[in-house]
């Protein structure tokens, strides 16, 4: 009598152990698919912002916004100066750098 109370225990037990395994596989597998949905929600803002980064960062746009809302314009014939580079100048070796002058009164030591 004892071992069938207690092979029933265990059975009981091996079946409840069974149930919440299952039950545990369902609830991961809604959070995958959560996940999955999340990620695409995701990827789409990303691809969203790719895109306004890229019309943000465009040339044509920073020069009209530069023009219109700075009132800044190519340079003027004199305005730009060639600095010649020392040789052991490390950047770029004999580089030459092109600086705007400015009227607004910027010391450059």
């Amino acid at each position: 009598m004892k071992t069938l109370a207690g092979m029933t225990v265990v059975g009981l037990l091996l079946l409840l152990l069974c149930v919440w395994e299952r039950v545990d596989i369902v609830r991961v597998g809604y959070h995958i698919e959560r996940l999955k949905q999340q990620k695409v929600q995701l990827q789409r803002e990303r691809d969203e912002l790719r895109v306004k980064v890229s019309s943000m960062t465009a040339p044509e746009r920073i020069a009209r916004a530069a023009t219109e809302k700075l009132g800044m314009g190519p340079p003027e014939q004199g305005q730009v100066v060639l600095v010649k580079v020392a040789p052991d100048f490390a950047p770029g070796r004999g580089a030459e750098l092109r600086l705007a002058k400015s009227d607004v009164g910027v010391r450059i030591p």
